[in-house]
């Protein structure tokens, strides 16, 4: 099973996607460069004007509402018809979603309006999205949130199916449903929390592999966040005790470095 994920690996440098982000200005270079690195290509554009163009052109779109504002929403759901209209996968990522009502009311529209391929978020995102209570600390989950892993397997499983999506819940422990089958990935570690933008390069990767197995899309999915995880490990040990601007960088070439046989190696994967 893992050998067919990291196999996606070599499909993604094969066929290098384009990926198309609507995304945050905060994050947008490193979700950027963690695209080139796993071997797509990037293309940033959110203007009102081309979305729809450029999504007609691309592999898949990811859209991210981290630094939502009023112009860009408009961006986001021409981009995501336009990519529904010829096939193409969408990933959503909910930044922030429970913490005010532009973008509570903004995420709900957007899983309304398009048809979502892969929905990935922390457990405070998806839980507003699944119209549970959640307890969001601004774009980051709380504690509070993020304790039950078994209840939150189960939770990603039921939006799966409300949606018609796969659900990602990145955290300690990553969690992956497609509605029938959860996955859940160990690997990681804690510096990755200390970094601006690791959830939002995740959904970059994601669109990655999606764009080169858009039949695939649980898979894809799976393996883009294998890659994450196991990046933070290799990043830790070889920068980590030298502080977060090293662990970042060293985070970009372990992704850049990755094979297959890493992944192999290094993967902690249990399904059910």
């Amino acid at each position: 099973m893992i050998k067919n994920y990291a196999s996606l690996l070599n499909k993604v440098r094969e066929l290098k996607p384009l990926v198309h982000h609507i995304t945050n200005y905060v994050t947008v270079n490193d979700c950027a460069n963690i695209t080139l690195e796993i071997g797509a290509s990037p293309v940033m554009a959110d203007a009102i004007g081309e979305v729809a163009d450029i999504a007609n052109i691309a592999g898949a779109l990811v859209i991210n509402i981290g630094t939502l504002n009023e112009n860009t929403i408009p961006s986001m759901i021409a981009a995501g018809k336009a990519a529904n209209a010829k096939g193409i996968p969408v990933v959503f990522d909910p930044v922030g979603a429970g913490a005010s009502k532009l973008r509570n009311d903004t995420a709900l529209k957007i899983t309304n309006e398009i048809k979502i391929s892969v929905l990935r978020g922390n457990i405070s995102e998806i839980r507003f999205i699944a119209g549970l209570r959640s307890q969001t600390k601004g774009v980051d989950a709380s504690e509070n949130d993020m304790n039950e892993t078994d209840s939150n397997g189960q939770t990603a499983k039921d939006l799966a199916n409300k949606l018609g999506c796969v659900v990602v819940i990145s955290g300690a422990v990553d969690i992956i449903s497609d509605g029938k089958k959860i996955a859940f990935i160990k690997n990681g570690h804690p510096m990755l929390g200390n970094q601006t933008g690791t959830g939002c390069m995740c959904s970059s990767l994601i669109g990655s592999f999606c764009g080169a197995a858009p039949n695939e899309i649980f898979a894809a999915a799976i393996a883009a966040m294998l890659c994450m995880g196991i990046a933070g490990e290799i990043a830790f040990k070889k920068a980590g005790k030298s502080g977060n601007g090293s662990f970042r960088t060293a985070l970009h070439d372990a992704i850049n470095l990755m094979d297959a046989r890493t992944i192999e190696k290094m993967a902690k994967y249990n399904e059910k």
